[in-house]
């Protein structure tokens, strides 16, 4: 009996690193990192503080967001590294930049040390909110390759996770943080690494099951109904602080308790898997082996260390189907030396030259760049989170311009909507690429429609239209995210899947500082500026002075509602021109891999 348990004990972990239980856990320890990799969405809660303690005004403010927002978005060294080292590398890098960004804020807003000087304060912002683009790097690209045929649905998932950490943070910051700034910045300090070191291993890359897998498509509805009642009850308790004012004492503390049930549901697959094993392992063991015979439970590995492919198969001949190898991804190859072969063997006239990849095909970033569908993402992409980060970055004075003492329930509402937006948004492309090829890009073109709209309600400044406004801008603006991640790797590729990916993000940032530093900041202290009938100079380095009432922003979302309208004419154009390559991908309902080009041809 103790050598059948010790057998079993090493049939399960043997499971557990070759078996399906693996991918499922990563998926797992990557939603754990991915709720909280929304750090970026914070700024407006400690904003007013930093503006307050440091003394500065509006337009230092928000290029201050603009750092947030580069930190946040500039991971072309993580897109590099990505296939150079493991993903627990990425992640330690992230956790390490989480903790020294966020460690210098901590220390200046806290005043444990003296005021240092604006650019440092400016740099540290955006090496702590840089962690997120090592984070979503190692995450996305390696669940991406896990699970090649649920591309959309995946993305929805894990950037959904990320739209709602900021829903995540606030309840923290209510329920656990007593609404404090210099603790908030403290937790991010601390507990964002800290959890990043607890569960990074579990990240690693599998071999992909090539074939349709009924069990995964039960899988992802389960982690996308528990993250829906997650997101519904972080909705609920908003709503309840926001009328009740329940920010302290046991009720508040007991929502959090609850809200971290809910993080930990998507637990429940490897743990089913797990329990699957254990019974199916058993029985093996009480039906196959007899009491005097000690027969070795695992599979007998040759002398290389690895199954050989009889070992793969069960005794009756057939082949294990939908095994994942937790292996070395072989991206991880080096690309130089087989770039090398194919060159040598191109003098002795062995193969052809290489040819220029095909749209669905793998493309590095030089070869991305002289497409015009990938600049035609990029802008549409650029249009519609450029419009929305500059109503987020400046969602503190909005609400203040219009009379709200406290922002939190608008971020809450924001956030739980962006949730919406970018799991909906992959759930629904996912549906429509399978059933009629679709292209995903045709979701960006009707919530860049509605965001027009939606910022001509802002402008308005009808009671209730920043609820209104909120909730459909960040259900629209989710949505870009969930679209463009799998329309990159299905036009590019995902072998540099991370640099190309990185590269896009880029539009948020650079929305950020023309929208948001530049174009609303001005408006905002000009306006403010007439307000207080104080026309110097010297205005500009004041922080005392805000600007009240609706014509604070109005200027400046009617011309974000006339950037969408560009992203919306771009977005027709790109969904009109890569419509071929989707029918081609989605040829018969369900994705199929294109050949790779540069592949080697037989010799004459």
């Amino acid at each position: 009996m103790p050598s059948q348990l010790k057998g079993l004990g090493s049939r399960i972990v043997g499971a557990a690193k070759l078996g399906t239980i693996a991918p499922w856990l990563g998926l797992v320890a990557a939603v754990c990192i991915q709720v909280l990799a929304g750090n970026a969405y914070n700024f407006p809660l400690y904003s007013s503080r930093l503006k307050q303690t440091l003394g500065y005004n509006q337009v230092q403010l928000s290029n201050l967001g603009v750092a947030n927002d580069i930190g946040e978005n500039v991971g072309l060294l993580a897109g590099l590294l990505c296939n150079k080292i493991q993903p627990w590398g990425l992640l330690l890098i992230g956790a390490a930049a989480s903790f020294v960004g966020y460690g210098v804020l901590w220390l200046v807003v806290s005043q444990t040390i003296s005021s240092l000087p604006y650019w440092v304060v400016w740099f540290a912002l955006c090496v702590a909110t840089n962690s997120s683009t090592w984070f979503n790097t190692a995450i996305l690209v390696t669940n991406m390759r896990n699970f090649p045929l649920s591309r959309g649905t995946l993305a929805g998932i894990l950037k959904g996770y990320v739209g709602i950490s900021a829903a995540v943070y606030t309840e923290i910051y209510i329920g656990m943080l007593d609404k404090n700034s210099v603790k908030l910045l403290f937790f991010l300090t601390v507990g964002l690494p800290a959890v990043c070191l607890l569960v990074m291993y579990f990240v690693r890359p599998c071999a992909p099951s090539m074939g349709e897998d009924t069990g995964e498509h039960g899988y992802f509805i389960f982690i996308q109904a528990s993250s829906i009642v997650l997101a519904v009850y972080l909705l609920a308790t908003a709503i309840i602080d926001d009328i009740l004012s329940v920010d302290e004492g046991l009720i508040s503390k007991i929502f959090v308790g609850l809200m971290f049930l809910l993080l930990l549901a998507p637990v429940g697959i490897p743990l089913k898997l797990a329990f699957h094993a254990i019974k199916h392992d058993h029985g093996d063991v009480r039906k196959s082996q007899p009491d005097n015979v000690e027969e070795p439970l695992l599979a007998t590995e040759n002398p290389s260390g690895q199954n050989s492919a009889s070992d793969m198969e069960d005794k009756d001949g057939t082949q294990r189907e939908g095994i994942n190898l937790c292996v070395a991804h072989p991206s991880f190859d080096n690309d130089d030396d087989l770039d090398l072969e194919i060159l040598l063997a191109e003098g002795e006239g062995a193969v052809r030259k290489k040819r220029r990849p095909r749209r669905g095909e793998d493309f590095n970033l030089r070869q991305a760049l002289v497409k015009a569908d990938f600049w035609l993402l990029f802008i549409v992409y650029f249009c519609g989170v450029g419009s929305g980060v500059t109503v987020l970055n400046n969602l503190a004075q909005i609400g203040l311009a219009e009379g709200f003492s406290d922002v939190t329930i608008l971020l809450s509402l924001f956030s739980i909507s962006n949730f919406i937006g970018r799991i909906g948004g992959g759930a629904v492309s996912e549906h429509f690429v399978r059933l009629k090829a679709t292209p995903r890009t045709v979701w960006m073109t009707v919530t860049q429609m509605i965001m027009i709209a939606v910022h001509l309600l802002f402008a308005s400044a009808i009671t209730g239209s920043l609820y209104v406004g909120c909730a459909l801008l960040g259900i629209c603006y989710g949505v870009q995210f969930s679209v463009m991640v799998p329309t990159a790797s299905e036009l590019f590729g995902l072998k540099h899947f991370g640099m190309i990916y990185n590269f896009l993000t880029i539009g948020n940032p650079l929305g950020a500082f023309f929208f948001s530093g530049l174009l609303a900041a001005y408006i905002y202290d000009r306006e403010a500026e007439k307000q207080s009938g104080m026309f110097h100079p010297e205005f500009l380095t004041s922080s005392d002075v805000n600007c009240v009432g609706a014509s604070c922003f109005r200027l400046t979302f009617l011309i974000m509602a006339g950037v969408c309208a560009v992203g919306t004419l771009l977005s027709m154009i790109l969904t009109f021109r890569i419509r071929p390559v989707y029918e081609m991908l989605y040829a018969g309902g369900s994705f199929r891999i294109p050949g790779t080009a540069g592949s080697t041809h037989q010799q004459k």
